[in-house]
Protein backbone atom coordinates (compact mmCIF):
# COMPACT_ATOMS: atom_id res chain seq x y z
CA UNK A 1 0.00 0.00 0.00
CA UNK A 2 1.44 3.40 -1.02
CA UNK A 3 2.47 5.97 1.60
CA UNK A 4 -0.15 8.41 0.35
CA UNK A 5 -2.87 5.78 0.72
CA UNK A 6 -1.68 4.94 4.24
CA UNK A 7 -1.72 8.63 5.13
CA UNK A 8 -5.31 9.13 3.97
CA UNK A 9 -6.37 5.93 5.73
CA UNK A 10 -4.89 7.35 8.94
CA UNK A 11 -6.85 10.56 8.36
CA UNK A 12 -10.08 8.63 7.82
CA UNK A 13 -9.57 6.50 10.93
CA UNK A 14 -8.72 9.57 13.02
CA UNK A 15 -11.93 11.24 11.84
CA UNK A 16 -14.27 8.62 13.32
CA UNK A 17 -15.04 10.57 16.54
CA UNK A 18 -16.15 13.79 14.77
CA UNK A 19 -17.97 11.82 12.06
CA UNK A 20 -19.81 9.85 14.74
CA UNK A 21 -20.90 12.95 16.64
CA UNK A 22 -20.93 16.10 14.52
CA UNK A 23 -23.01 14.64 11.69
CA UNK A 24 -25.66 13.74 14.24
CA UNK A 25 -25.76 17.07 16.13
CA UNK A 26 -28.43 18.81 13.97
CA UNK A 27 -30.89 16.00 14.81
CA UNK A 28 -30.75 16.48 18.58
CA UNK A 29 -33.47 19.18 18.88
CA UNK A 30 -35.71 17.16 16.52
CA UNK A 31 -35.30 14.01 18.61
CA UNK A 32 -36.13 16.01 21.73
CA UNK A 33 -39.48 16.93 20.19
CA UNK A 34 -40.14 13.57 18.50
CA UNK A 35 -39.50 11.46 21.60
CA UNK A 36 -40.60 14.13 24.12
CA UNK A 37 -37.34 13.96 26.05
CA UNK A 38 -35.31 16.73 27.75
CA UNK A 39 -31.87 17.67 26.45
CA UNK A 40 -30.18 16.01 29.43
CA UNK A 41 -31.62 12.65 28.30
CA UNK A 42 -31.08 13.04 24.54
CA UNK A 43 -27.52 14.22 25.12
CA UNK A 44 -26.83 10.88 26.79
CA UNK A 45 -26.49 9.61 23.22
CA UNK A 46 -23.36 11.80 23.12
CA UNK A 47 -22.13 11.35 26.69
CA UNK A 48 -22.56 7.55 26.74
CA UNK A 49 -20.92 7.34 23.33
CA UNK A 50 -17.76 8.95 24.66
CA UNK A 51 -17.74 7.04 27.94
CA UNK A 52 -17.94 3.74 26.01
CA UNK A 53 -15.41 5.06 23.51
CA UNK A 54 -12.96 5.89 26.31
CA UNK A 55 -13.29 2.52 28.02
CA UNK A 56 -12.69 0.56 24.81
CA UNK A 57 -9.65 2.68 24.00
CA UNK A 58 -7.96 1.01 26.96
CA UNK A 59 -8.80 -2.40 25.49
CA UNK A 60 -7.73 -1.90 21.87
CA UNK A 61 -4.33 -0.37 22.62
CA UNK A 62 -2.79 -3.32 24.50
CA UNK A 63 -4.50 -5.85 22.22
CA UNK A 64 -2.92 -4.14 19.22
CA UNK A 65 0.50 -4.27 20.92
CA UNK A 66 0.09 -8.06 21.20
CA UNK A 67 -1.79 -8.96 17.99
CA UNK A 68 -0.82 -6.14 15.66
CA UNK A 69 -2.87 -3.12 14.57
CA UNK A 70 -4.81 -4.80 11.76
CA UNK A 71 -6.93 -7.49 13.55
CA UNK A 72 -8.49 -5.19 16.19
CA UNK A 73 -9.07 -2.53 13.52
CA UNK A 74 -11.08 -5.00 11.42
CA UNK A 75 -13.17 -6.06 14.42
CA UNK A 76 -13.81 -2.47 15.44
CA UNK A 77 -14.85 -1.34 11.97
CA UNK A 78 -17.27 -4.24 11.50
CA UNK A 79 -18.82 -3.50 14.92
CA UNK A 80 -19.13 0.19 13.99
CA UNK A 81 -20.93 -0.62 10.73
CA UNK A 82 -23.43 -2.95 12.42
CA UNK A 83 -24.07 -0.53 15.30
CA UNK A 84 -24.55 2.41 12.91
CA UNK A 85 -27.26 0.52 11.03
CA UNK A 86 -28.92 -0.38 14.34
CA UNK A 87 -28.86 3.32 15.31
CA UNK A 88 -30.72 4.08 12.09
CA UNK A 89 -33.45 1.62 13.13
CA UNK A 90 -33.88 3.02 16.66
CA UNK A 91 -37.46 3.76 17.77
CA UNK A 92 -36.78 5.41 21.13
CA UNK A 93 -34.03 7.23 22.98
CA UNK A 94 -33.16 4.17 25.10
CA UNK A 95 -32.37 1.98 22.10
CA UNK A 96 -30.41 4.80 20.44
CA UNK A 97 -28.29 5.23 23.57
CA UNK A 98 -27.57 1.47 23.63
CA UNK A 99 -26.61 1.30 19.96
CA UNK A 100 -24.49 4.45 20.28
CA UNK A 101 -22.56 2.67 23.05
CA UNK A 102 -21.89 -0.21 20.63
CA UNK A 103 -20.99 2.24 17.88
CA UNK A 104 -18.45 3.86 20.19
CA UNK A 105 -16.92 0.46 20.95
CA UNK A 106 -16.13 0.14 17.25
CA UNK A 107 -15.02 3.75 16.74
CA UNK A 108 -12.47 3.43 19.55
CA UNK A 109 -10.42 0.99 17.49
CA UNK A 110 -10.11 3.44 14.61
CA UNK A 111 -8.99 6.55 16.44
CA UNK A 112 -6.71 4.94 19.04
CA UNK A 113 -4.87 2.69 16.63
CA UNK A 114 -4.46 5.43 14.03
CA UNK A 115 -2.31 7.33 16.53
CA UNK A 116 -0.36 4.17 17.42
CA UNK A 117 0.23 3.54 13.71
CA UNK A 118 1.85 6.97 13.35
CA UNK A 119 4.43 5.89 15.93
CA UNK A 120 4.94 2.62 14.01
CA UNK A 121 5.46 4.33 10.68
CA UNK A 122 7.15 7.69 11.36
CA UNK A 123 10.07 9.02 13.38
CA UNK A 124 9.66 11.76 15.97
CA UNK A 125 10.18 14.92 13.85
CA UNK A 126 8.31 13.51 10.88
CA UNK A 127 5.53 12.27 13.17
CA UNK A 128 4.86 15.79 14.45
CA UNK A 129 4.38 17.01 10.87
CA UNK A 130 2.20 14.01 9.98
CA UNK A 131 0.02 14.57 13.05
CA UNK A 132 -0.33 18.22 12.08
CA UNK A 133 -1.32 17.39 8.50
CA UNK A 134 -3.78 14.79 9.80
CA UNK A 135 -5.25 17.57 11.95
CA UNK A 136 -5.56 19.85 8.92
CA UNK A 137 -7.44 17.35 6.76
CA UNK A 138 -9.36 15.78 9.63
CA UNK A 139 -10.83 19.19 10.45
CA UNK A 140 -12.89 18.87 7.27
CA UNK A 141 -14.90 16.15 9.02
CA UNK A 142 -16.49 18.41 11.68
CA UNK A 143 -16.81 21.16 9.06
CA UNK A 144 -18.70 19.04 6.55
CA UNK A 145 -20.41 16.54 8.87
CA UNK A 146 -23.10 18.79 10.44
CA UNK A 147 -23.90 20.37 7.07
CA UNK A 148 -24.30 16.94 5.51
CA UNK A 149 -26.36 15.78 8.49
CA UNK A 150 -28.69 18.78 8.29
CA UNK A 151 -29.29 18.29 4.56
CA UNK A 152 -29.87 14.57 5.02
CA UNK A 153 -32.65 15.56 7.41
CA UNK A 154 -34.17 17.73 4.66
CA UNK A 155 -33.78 15.20 1.83
CA UNK A 156 -34.61 12.06 3.80
CA UNK A 157 -34.59 11.72 7.61
CA UNK A 158 -32.22 11.68 10.57
CA UNK A 159 -31.90 7.89 10.19
CA UNK A 160 -29.86 8.31 7.00
CA UNK A 161 -27.18 10.08 9.02
CA UNK A 162 -26.24 6.73 10.56
CA UNK A 163 -26.51 4.91 7.23
CA UNK A 164 -23.99 7.41 5.85
CA UNK A 165 -21.67 6.75 8.81
CA UNK A 166 -21.84 3.01 8.09
CA UNK A 167 -20.88 3.68 4.46
CA UNK A 168 -17.81 5.71 5.50
CA UNK A 169 -16.75 2.89 7.83
CA UNK A 170 -17.10 0.41 4.97
CA UNK A 171 -14.60 2.46 2.94
CA UNK A 172 -12.17 2.41 5.89
CA UNK A 173 -12.70 -1.35 6.24
CA UNK A 174 -11.62 -1.89 2.63
CA UNK A 175 -8.50 0.22 3.26
CA UNK A 176 -7.54 -1.77 6.36
CA UNK A 177 -8.03 -5.05 4.51
CA UNK A 178 -5.56 -3.87 1.85
CA UNK A 179 -2.90 -2.46 4.15
CA UNK A 180 0.06 -4.37 5.56
CA UNK A 181 0.58 -4.75 9.29
CA UNK A 182 2.44 -1.68 10.64
CA UNK A 183 3.66 -3.10 13.95
CA UNK A 184 7.03 -4.80 13.50
CA UNK A 185 7.73 -5.99 17.05
CA UNK A 186 4.70 -7.44 18.83
CA UNK A 187 4.42 -7.62 22.60
CA UNK A 188 4.04 -10.92 24.48
CA UNK A 189 2.24 -9.45 27.47
CA UNK A 190 -0.65 -11.29 29.16
CA UNK A 191 -3.88 -9.66 30.38
CA UNK A 192 -2.36 -9.23 33.85
CA UNK A 193 0.78 -7.74 32.36
CA UNK A 194 -1.41 -5.41 30.30
CA UNK A 195 -2.96 -4.06 33.50
CA UNK A 196 0.57 -3.61 34.79
CA UNK A 197 1.43 -1.54 31.70
CA UNK A 198 -1.35 0.91 32.55
CA UNK A 199 -0.17 1.04 36.15
CA UNK A 200 3.32 1.84 34.88
CA UNK A 201 1.91 4.62 32.73
CA UNK A 202 0.00 6.04 35.71
CA UNK A 203 3.27 5.97 37.67
CA UNK A 204 5.11 7.73 34.85
CA UNK A 205 4.80 11.23 36.30
CA UNK A 206 6.04 13.01 33.21
CA UNK A 207 3.62 11.14 30.96
CA UNK A 208 0.63 11.72 33.26
CA UNK A 209 1.45 15.37 33.92
CA UNK A 210 1.65 16.21 30.24
CA UNK A 211 -1.37 14.03 29.35
CA UNK A 212 -3.61 15.68 31.95
CA UNK A 213 -2.41 19.17 31.07
CA UNK A 214 -3.00 18.95 27.34
CA UNK A 215 -6.34 17.13 27.75
CA UNK A 216 -7.88 20.05 29.64
CA UNK A 217 -8.13 21.94 26.34
CA UNK A 218 -11.13 19.82 25.34
CA UNK A 219 -13.40 21.32 28.03
CA UNK A 220 -14.67 24.34 26.02
CA UNK A 221 -14.48 22.42 22.74
CA UNK A 222 -16.66 19.50 23.83
CA UNK A 223 -18.92 21.81 25.79
CA UNK A 224 -19.50 23.66 22.53
CA UNK A 225 -20.09 20.44 20.58
CA UNK A 226 -22.77 19.21 23.01
CA UNK A 227 -24.40 22.59 23.53
CA UNK A 228 -24.22 24.14 20.06
CA UNK A 229 -27.42 22.59 18.65
CA UNK A 230 -29.46 23.65 21.68
CA UNK A 231 -27.97 27.16 21.68
CA UNK A 232 -28.26 27.83 17.95
CA UNK A 233 -31.49 26.01 17.10
CA UNK A 234 -33.56 26.10 20.31
CA UNK A 235 -32.36 29.31 22.00
CA UNK A 236 -31.35 31.45 19.03
CA UNK A 237 -34.11 30.06 16.74
CA UNK A 238 -31.84 29.22 13.78
CA UNK A 239 -32.49 26.43 11.25
CA UNK A 240 -30.60 23.12 11.19
CA UNK A 241 -28.88 24.19 7.97
CA UNK A 242 -27.74 27.52 9.45
CA UNK A 243 -26.46 25.65 12.49
CA UNK A 244 -24.41 23.42 10.17
CA UNK A 245 -22.81 26.40 8.45
CA UNK A 246 -21.97 28.19 11.71
CA UNK A 247 -20.56 25.00 13.19
CA UNK A 248 -18.41 24.60 10.08
CA UNK A 249 -16.78 28.00 10.70
CA UNK A 250 -15.27 26.73 13.92
CA UNK A 251 -14.27 23.41 12.36
CA UNK A 252 -12.39 25.30 9.64
CA UNK A 253 -10.71 27.32 12.38
CA UNK A 254 -9.40 24.05 13.81
CA UNK A 255 -8.06 23.13 10.39
CA UNK A 256 -6.40 26.54 10.04
CA UNK A 257 -4.71 26.07 13.40
CA UNK A 258 -3.33 22.69 12.38
CA UNK A 259 -2.18 24.10 9.04
CA UNK A 260 -0.35 26.97 10.72
CA UNK A 261 1.23 24.45 13.09
CA UNK A 262 2.89 22.70 10.15
CA UNK A 263 4.39 26.05 9.09
CA UNK A 264 5.47 27.28 12.51
CA UNK A 265 7.25 24.03 13.37
CA UNK A 266 9.76 24.79 10.59
CA UNK A 267 11.23 27.72 12.51
CA UNK A 268 9.72 27.58 16.00
CA UNK A 269 10.06 24.99 18.76
CA UNK A 270 7.04 22.77 19.56
CA UNK A 271 6.98 24.24 23.07
CA UNK A 272 6.49 27.78 21.78
CA UNK A 273 3.73 26.61 19.43
CA UNK A 274 1.96 25.02 22.40
CA UNK A 275 2.29 28.26 24.39
CA UNK A 276 0.64 30.22 21.56
CA UNK A 277 -2.19 27.71 21.49
CA UNK A 278 -2.83 27.88 25.23
CA UNK A 279 -2.86 31.69 25.07
CA UNK A 280 -5.50 31.47 22.34
CA UNK A 281 -7.88 29.67 24.69
CA UNK A 282 -7.55 32.47 27.20
CA UNK A 283 -8.14 35.12 24.54
CA UNK A 284 -11.25 33.43 23.16
CA UNK A 285 -12.69 32.84 26.62
CA UNK A 286 -12.27 36.49 27.64
CA UNK A 287 -13.90 37.71 24.40
CA UNK A 288 -16.84 35.36 24.97
CA UNK A 289 -17.34 36.50 28.56
CA UNK A 290 -17.30 40.18 27.52
CA UNK A 291 -20.19 39.52 25.05
CA UNK A 292 -18.83 42.01 22.53
CA UNK A 293 -21.05 40.76 19.67
CA UNK A 294 -24.78 40.19 19.15
CA UNK A 295 -26.21 36.66 19.01
CA UNK A 296 -25.35 34.25 17.41
CA UNK A 297 -21.93 35.88 16.83
CA UNK A 298 -21.42 36.13 20.59
CA UNK A 299 -20.69 32.40 20.41
CA UNK A 300 -19.42 31.95 16.84
CA UNK A 301 -16.65 34.56 16.81
CA UNK A 302 -15.00 33.82 20.20
CA UNK A 303 -15.04 30.10 19.37
CA UNK A 304 -12.81 30.81 16.34
CA UNK A 305 -9.62 31.51 18.39
CA UNK A 306 -10.54 28.66 20.76
CA UNK A 307 -10.87 25.99 18.08
CA UNK A 308 -7.95 27.52 16.14
CA UNK A 309 -5.80 27.15 19.25
CA UNK A 310 -6.89 23.54 19.68
CA UNK A 311 -5.72 22.76 16.14
CA UNK A 312 -2.49 24.69 16.69
CA UNK A 313 -1.48 23.07 19.98
CA UNK A 314 -2.74 19.50 19.59
CA UNK A 315 -0.06 17.98 17.25
CA UNK A 316 3.00 19.02 19.28
CA UNK A 317 1.12 18.22 22.49
CA UNK A 318 0.32 14.67 21.38
CA UNK A 319 3.89 14.11 20.30
CA UNK A 320 5.23 15.48 23.59
CA UNK A 321 3.20 12.91 25.55
CA UNK A 322 4.19 9.97 23.31
CA UNK A 323 7.84 10.98 23.66
CA UNK A 324 7.60 10.14 27.37
CA UNK A 325 7.40 6.38 26.63
CA UNK A 326 9.81 4.05 24.84
CA UNK A 327 7.59 0.94 24.62
CA UNK A 328 3.89 0.02 24.46
CA UNK A 329 2.93 2.91 22.19
CA UNK A 330 -0.54 1.38 21.68
CA UNK A 331 -1.33 1.46 25.39
CA UNK A 332 0.21 4.92 25.79
CA UNK A 333 -1.80 6.40 22.91
CA UNK A 334 -4.98 4.67 24.13
CA UNK A 335 -4.59 6.07 27.63
CA UNK A 336 -3.88 9.53 26.21
CA UNK A 337 -7.02 9.52 24.06
CA UNK A 338 -8.96 8.00 27.01
CA UNK A 339 -8.05 10.96 29.23
CA UNK A 340 -8.79 13.38 26.38
CA UNK A 341 -12.29 12.06 25.72
CA UNK A 342 -13.32 11.27 29.29
CA UNK A 343 -12.72 14.93 30.11
CA UNK A 344 -14.67 15.75 26.94
CA UNK A 345 -17.58 13.54 28.09
CA UNK A 346 -17.61 15.43 31.40
CA UNK A 347 -17.84 18.73 29.49
CA UNK A 348 -20.76 17.35 27.43
CA UNK A 349 -22.62 16.36 30.60
CA UNK A 350 -21.87 19.72 32.20
CA UNK A 351 -23.22 21.80 29.31
CA UNK A 352 -26.39 19.64 29.16
CA UNK A 353 -27.51 20.94 32.55
CA UNK A 354 -30.18 23.64 32.62
CA UNK A 355 -27.90 26.66 32.56
CA UNK A 356 -29.54 30.04 32.02
CA UNK A 357 -26.65 31.16 29.78
CA UNK A 358 -24.65 28.35 28.18
CA UNK A 359 -22.52 30.78 26.19
CA UNK A 360 -21.18 32.18 29.46
CA UNK A 361 -20.45 28.63 30.71
CA UNK A 362 -18.36 27.87 27.60
CA UNK A 363 -16.57 31.20 28.03
CA UNK A 364 -15.70 30.36 31.64
CA UNK A 365 -14.38 26.95 30.59
CA UNK A 366 -12.16 28.48 27.88
CA UNK A 367 -10.81 31.18 30.21
CA UNK A 368 -10.07 28.65 32.95
CA UNK A 369 -8.35 26.30 30.51
CA UNK A 370 -6.16 29.11 29.20
CA UNK A 371 -5.03 30.15 32.68
CA UNK A 372 -4.38 26.59 33.91
CA UNK A 373 -2.58 25.27 30.82
CA UNK A 374 -0.36 28.33 30.44
CA UNK A 375 0.59 28.16 34.13
CA UNK A 376 1.23 24.41 34.13
CA UNK A 377 3.17 24.44 30.87
CA UNK A 378 5.36 27.33 32.03
CA UNK A 379 6.12 25.48 35.27
CA UNK A 380 6.85 22.13 33.58
CA UNK A 381 8.98 23.69 30.83
CA UNK A 382 11.11 25.58 33.36
CA UNK A 383 11.58 22.43 35.45
CA UNK A 384 12.65 20.49 32.34
CA UNK A 385 15.13 23.27 31.48
CA UNK A 386 16.67 23.06 34.96
CA UNK A 387 17.03 19.29 34.69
Amino acid sequence: MKKSAIFFLLVLLSAFPPLSTDMYLPAIPLLQKTWQQPLTVVNLTLVCFFVSYCLFLLVYGPISDRCGRKPPLLVGLVLFIVASLLCALSTNVGSLILFRVLQAAGAAAAAALAMAMTKDLYRSEERVRILAWIGVIMALAPAVAPILGSWLMVWASWRWIFVCQAAVAAVALIGVLRMEETLQEKSNTSALETATIYLQLFRNRRYMAYALMISLVVLPHFGYIAGAADIYITRFGLSEQTFGYLFAINALSFMSGSLLCTRLLRWMSPGKVMSLGFAGFLLGGIIMLLRLFPDPWSLVLPMIPITFSLGLSRPPSNNLVLEQVDRNAGAASSLLVFIFFIIGAFAMWLISLDWSDKVQVIGLLATGVGVVTLSCWTFLARREARN
